[in-house]
């Protein structure tokens, strides 16, 4: 049978020349918040590797929703630079996508300006901070400010916009009963907790006319007891379809309590710790990594059992995003009836993967999932270990000890 992964597919008003997606993963390239010169040499670097559509990440929606120095936030500003980005994307034949969104209760008042929001306060132990619940007025804002974002991506030049309603972050903490305990209409019951999102997704649509491929990205599960499970988030699934979005890029887990679920494998902590500056957040996760980050068991295509029943559900397109690094796996996950694949750690080591894949020359990129490009994204930049010149040696005898270990 005749491969689908280099056929062009639709997403809404979109077009993609093959079924590849770079995956919106963090870069940590956004030093003052705006865009820099290697995120763009990063993402043409990607187009001009084969990819469909390559995705810029995280850009907040507002700066109430920072938690990074480096951490891209979407505002009119910025808009000549990003348009820059796109250009170069459009000139590779890619096209060019953003994920959009708002931290919640893991930004930092540094960063954000103002204590950290969330649809109820609390403490959240994984950034530290205290946390206050948005008021009524601000939920109504909030939504009003993801449809402004897509306004200014329209002005960027950008073909997609991918809203960000999993991992635990703001929409996503509407949803989880683990974060949201409000007694008002957007608390309680699945419906009232789903009500933001869909607010969210009125203005995004309205903002988004008919000349801007919208996805959503969304858990399938949490990852930990007591968060959400399939027949919560496949009901989530249901009413984003209902709302018109053009695809669903299909996830897990939480970043501040299960954030191995969404990656797998384990946190080099180590690594993770050497580039923090803040000295007593290094040695409290040194000492305690291994229970605050909790392992998860790496394996091909991880999330493909539960993206099944997504699939059987749903009749919108929907992207598979989980532990491709392989041709053999893409191609059964496409004929799976998926119509994206979503890869970022795979295009982190090897921006052309996708060409490599097109001309024969590999059927498996030559990531080992050591986990070092997440362990230092969120004080640098990402960036697998085989690029680095340098790597310091503490780093270096970690990860040699884990390649001794697995093999």
């Amino acid at each position: 049978m005749e491969s689908k992964l280099f056929t062009s597919e639709k997403i809404g008003p979109l077009t993609l020349r093959n079924r590849t997606i770079r995956a919106a993963a963090f870069e940590g390239m956004c030093p003052g918040n705006a865009p820099s010169k290697m995120l763009s040499d990063y993402h043409h670097a990607v187009a001009a590797g084969g990819i469909g559509m390559t995705t810029l990440a995280y850009a907040a929606v507002t700066q109430s929703g920072l938690s990074f120095r480096h951490q891209l936030w979407l505002r009119p500003e910025i808009i000549t630079e990003l348009r820059s980005i796109t250009d170069r994307i459009h000139r590779e034949g890619a096209a060019a996508s953003i994920q959009i969104g708002h931290c919640g209760n893991m930004s930092h008042r540094s960063e954000a300006g103002c204590r950290p929001i969330s649809a109820s306060g609390g403490f959240n132990l994984y950034s530290p901070t205290l946390v206050r619940g948005m008021r009524r007025e601000e939920v109504v804002e909030m939504a009003k400010s993801f449809g402004q974002a897509v306004r200014l991506v329209k002005e960027c030049g950008f073909d997609a916009v991918e809203v960000h309603a999993g991992h635990g972050y703001l929409i996503s903490q509407f949803l989880s009963p683990y974060t949201n305990h409000r007694r008002d209409e957007y608390g309680g019951s699945l419906e009232n907790r789903m009500r933001f999102m869909r607010m969210v997704m009125d203005e995004v649509m309205e903002a988004a006319g008919d000349d801007l491929a919208v996805l959503v990205k969304m858990n399938m599960r949490d990852g930990f007891k007591g968060g959400m499970e399939l027949e919560e988030t496949l009901e989530v699934g249901r009413a984003l379809e209902k709302s018109g979005v053009h695809a669903l890029v299909l996830s897990g887990g939480f970043v501040s309590k299960a954030p191995m679920y969404v990656m797998r494998g384990e946190m080099p902590i180590r690594s993770m710790t050497y580039y923090m500056n803040c000295w007593w957040l290094k040695w409290g996760v040194r000492m305690f990594g291994s229970m605050m980050i909790p392992k998860a068991p790496f394996e091909e295509a991880y999330f493909l059992p539960d993206a099944l029943k997504f699939r059987k559900a749903l009749k919108l397109p929907l992207v598979y995003i989980g532990g491709l690094v392989s041709r053999e796996k893409i191609e059964e996950v496409l004929e799976h009836g998926f119509e994206f694949v979503a890869m970022a750690r795979a295009l982190v080591n090897e921006p052309d993967f996708v060409d490599r894949l097109r001309r024969g020359e590999e059927k498996r990129c030559q990531c080992d999932h050591l986990n070092y490009c997440i362990a230092r994204m969120y004080s640098r930049e990402m960036a697998c270990y085989r690029h680095q010149e340098e790597v310091p040696v503490c780093i270096r005898k970690e990860i040699e000890r884990e390649i001794r270990r697995r093999n």
